[in-house]
C-alpha cells in the first residue's frame, strides 16, 4: 500500500515538474512559426515582391510541383490556417496560382502554381538551402539537434492527435 501512495505522490511530482517544460515548449511552437513568416517576409522585402505575404509565399513553397485541392492543402500538413480558400483566391489573382475545376467533382477545384509562383518557390528553396550551409556554423545547430528535435516534433504531434481521435 505504501508503495502505491509513493507512487502516486512520484507522478504527481513529475507532472507538477512537467507543466513548466510542457507551456514553454508551446510557447515555442508558435514563436518559431510566427519567426518563420518574419524571415520568409524579410526575403519576399529583399526581392520586392509586395503582391504577396509570408503566409501565401509559404503556401506557394509548400505547394511546390504538386496539383492538388484546397481540401488536400489543409489535410496534407501545407497549410496551417482556417482560411486557405481567401488566400487561394488572392493567389489566383495575382497570377501565382492557376485553378481548374475537377472533371470528376466539379465542387472541387484544383490548384498548381504558375511560373511566377515556381519563381516565389525557388525563392524560398533557395533561402532554405542558405539556411541549411550556415545553420550549424551560425546557428551553432548540428544535424544531430535537428533530427532530435523533429522526433520530439513528431512524437507531440502524434501525442495531440491522440488527444483528438481517442479523446484523451
Amino acid at each position: 500500500m505504501m508503495t502505491t501512495q509513493a507512487n502516486v505522490v512520484v507522478a504527481r511530482d513529475d507532472q507538477a515538474a512537467a507543466k513548466p517544460s510542457y507551456l514553454e515548449a508551446l510557447t515555442y511552437v508558435e514563436r518559431l512559426h510566427r519567426r518563420l513568416l518574419d524571415v520568409i517576409k524579410d526575403e519576399l522585402d529583399r526581392l520586392n515582391c509586395s503582391e504577396i505575404n509570408s503566409v501565401q509565399a509559404l503556401l506557394l513553397f509548400n505547394i511546390g510541383d504538386a496539383e492538388m485541392t484546397a481540401g488536400e492543402l489543409r489535410t496534407r500538413g501545407h497549410y496551417l490556417g482556417s482560411n486557405v480558400s481567401y488566400n487561394l483566391k488572392k493567389l489566383v489573382e495575382a497570377g501565382y496560382i492557376s485553378h481548374q475545376r475537377s472533371r470528376l467533382d466539379r465542387r472541387s477545384v484544383r490548384v498548381r502554381l504558375t511560373e511566377k509562383g515556381h519563381d516565389i518557390c525557388r525563392a524560398i528553396d533557395e533561402l532554405y538551402n542558405k539556411h541549411c550551409r550556415s545553420i550549424a556554423e551560425v546557428g551553432d545547430i548540428s544535424i544531430e539537434e535537428l533530427k532530435l528535435i523533429n522526433a520530439t516534433l513528431n512524437k507531440l504531434e502524434r501525442f495531440w492527435t491522440d488527444q483528438i481521435r481517442y479523446r484523451l
